[in-house]
């Protein structure tokens, strides 16, 4: 299997295996023009921590389906926030109560909000 490098297409998988578990509220945030670590921040939400697992579990086949494998993934079966980095690509998965905590969209303000229909 030939692994997959467009970082566009990564996101698109990303987001559609997030949607299918049925994510809440997900953003796609270019941070290419602020941040080094990374291109993109996918941020989700989840109702508790099995949506969050499945999420988390659908992301990384839907990816490794494609050749790209996890380089780091934080969060265990009792996490409110699991962070997967795939390089280019970070996600980050929250109950609804550690999103509004930490406010990632906010901290990461000078990004663009990327319409994935568009991508």
């Amino acid at each position: 299997m030939e692994k997959l490098t467009d970082i566009k297409e990564m996101v698109k998988l990303i987001y559609h295996a997030l949607d299918d578990k049925k994510a809440e509220d997900i953003k796609v945030i270019d941070i290419r023009n602020v941040s080094v670590m990374a291109d993109y921040f996918i941020v989700a939400s989840g109702d508790n921590m099995n949506q969050l697992h499945a999420m988390q579990n659908e992301v990384d086949k839907a990816l490794y389906e494609h050749g790209v494998h996890a380089k780091q993934i934080e969060g265990n079966r009792s996490s409110t926030w699991i962070l997967m980095d795939y390089e280019d690509v970070i996600v980050h998965l929250f109950s609804q109560e550690d999103r509004l905590f930490y406010n990632l969209e906010k901290i990461w303000q000078d990004g663009i909000l990327v319409d994935c229909e568009n991508l």
